[in-house]
């Protein structure tokens, strides 16, 4: 995996990100199901990393997934996460990073049967992101 572009110590992270948001996106925790500010919405436009602000997906590849976290079926771009397997807890899975600070999004899951063109959920914690609407 190649270096972040932006690179902080801890202290900086901590800085900058309140202790939820430092727990998710540093320190790969998840946010509880159903309470994100972002798992119902459908706004339209940007989401960006809340820990850089570099875009990592947008809101027209968002999808309802019921699932108790925003859901999406493509990056904005795909050079705009990082996969990276996470075998933590006991469980295979494929964990999502931002490929600009290397800060935890959340995962990606295949193979659900959700009607998306990709088949794949990823399933990001609202509170590692920050929607940017969409000027109309």
């Amino acid at each position: 995996m190649t270096a972040p572009k932006v690179q902080l110590t801890n202290d900086e992270w901590r800085q900058k990100l309140s202790p939820q948001e430092f727990t998710v996106l540093r320190q790969a925790g998840t946010e509880r199901p159903f309470v994100g500010e972002y798992t119902d919405t459908t706004t339209e436009g940007v989401y960006q990393c809340r820990a850089c602000g570099a875009e990592i997906f947008r809101s027209t590849e968002k999808f309802e997934s019921h699932c108790g976290w925003p859901s999406f079926f493509d990056p904005a771009d795909s050079d705009a996460v990082i996969l990276k397997t996470d075998d933590s807890g006991g469980m295979h899975r494929v964990e999502v990073l931002c490929a600009n600070c290397h800060s935890h999004l959340g995962h990606v899951f295949e193979g659900e049967g959700y009607p998306t063109p990709t088949d794949q959920r990823y399933c990001i914690n609202s509170i590692s992101m920050k929607l940017v609407p969409a000027e109309h």
